[in-house]
């Protein structure tokens, strides 16, 4: 299980990086208005969630005292440098969390602002709250670059075409009639990327 959370966090990552490949320094740090969030804020208030929440997880709350979460949001970094720095340091804080975890730890209390939960729903919790976030980045990015947006997954009206070239680059013993990402079509079997 913990391989399959890890697999996922990395996917959403990687969105984000590349969002950031396509967008100039500049328009890291672009905001539609005054309530609004920079992709750069977003990725500041993103690595101080994971520091906080990931740093010594099975023993410490997740809410630590130094944390300032309300700076999270003030548009403050100075560099697209100086943002990577921070984006790396908390998704290297978050697998090395995740590596830590053995299946004895899934049904383990931990706390978070003084709540009971298990390293499970706290695991469950980030991997909705992350990819929230990184919506965001994704959002902002296509609005700034417009039609020169490079999709990062399958591009508006090419669903047949990417399915086709997708179909056309696996051995036919591979697809099976009907088949979801899950599960095999007409059959119980759950791929192993899914078993638990």
């Amino acid at each position: 299980m913990k391989n399959l959370f890890i697999k996922r966090f990395q996917y959403y990552k990687e969105l984000a990086e590349k969002t950031f490949d396509q967008i100039s320094e500049e328009n890291l740090f672009w905001k539609y208005n005054e309530e609004s969030n920079s992709i750069a804020t977003i990725v500041k208030h993103l690595a101080g969630n994971m520091q906080s929440r990931w740093t010594n997880f099975l023993t410490e709350d997740g809410e630590k005292i130094w944390r300032n979460r309300d700076s999270e949001f003030e548009n403050d970094l100075k560099s697209k440098t100086e943002m990577l720095e921070i984006w790396h340091k908390a998704w290297s804080i978050l697998f090395e969390a995740l590596n830590q975890i053995q299946d004895e730890n899934w049904n383990q209390f931990i706390s978070i602002r003084d709540e009971k939960i298990t390293v499970l729903d706290a695991v469950i919790r980030q991997i909705a709250h992350y990819p929230y976030h990184v919506g965001q980045i994704v959002y902002i990015g296509k609005m700034l670059k417009n039609e020169e947006w490079k999709s990062l997954s399958i591009a508006k009206n090419k669903s047949e075409k990417s399915t086709i070239e997708m179909l056309k680059n696996q051995e036919s013993s591979v697809i099976q009639e009907n088949s979801s990402p899950v599960c095999f079509a007409k059959s119980d079997e759950v791929r192993d990327d899914y078993k638990i």
